[in-house]
């Protein structure tokens, strides 16, 4: 489990470290651009039920931290997809791997 530590924000955020090495390509891009943007995410397994959304800025400090020593081996089509949901007004969203889909077989 990965997390994402974002400005003086009380809980950080626990993502799944493939999923965070996604999340991070796409969060970059956008603010080595100067975009601002929502993070989006649905709180996970021993956490109070719900969901979560934060405004990320260029001038808020963040960082990512990896429980994998390695990284993760990234998903063109995932990267893809969170850049696509960054792009739209609801902002970047955590949506599953395409890859994953198990539709697709």
């Amino acid at each position: 489990m990965g997390t994402l530590y974002y400005g003086d924000i009380a809980t950080p955020i626990d993502i799944e470290d493939r999923a965070l090495a996604h999340v991070k390509v796409v969060i970059a891009t956008k603010l080595r651009r100067g975009e601002s943007f929502t993070l989006s995410w649905t709180h996970g397994p021993g956490q109070e039920a719900g969901r979560s959304t934060v405004w990320l800025h260029p001038s808020i400090p963040l960082r990512f931290v990896f429980d994998d020593p390695e990284p993760a081996l990234l998903s063109r089509a995932w990267v893809e997809a969170l850049a696509n949901s960054a792009n739209s007004s609801g902002g970047l969203l955590l949506v599953p791997d395409p890859d994953d889909d198990p539709s697709d077989g």
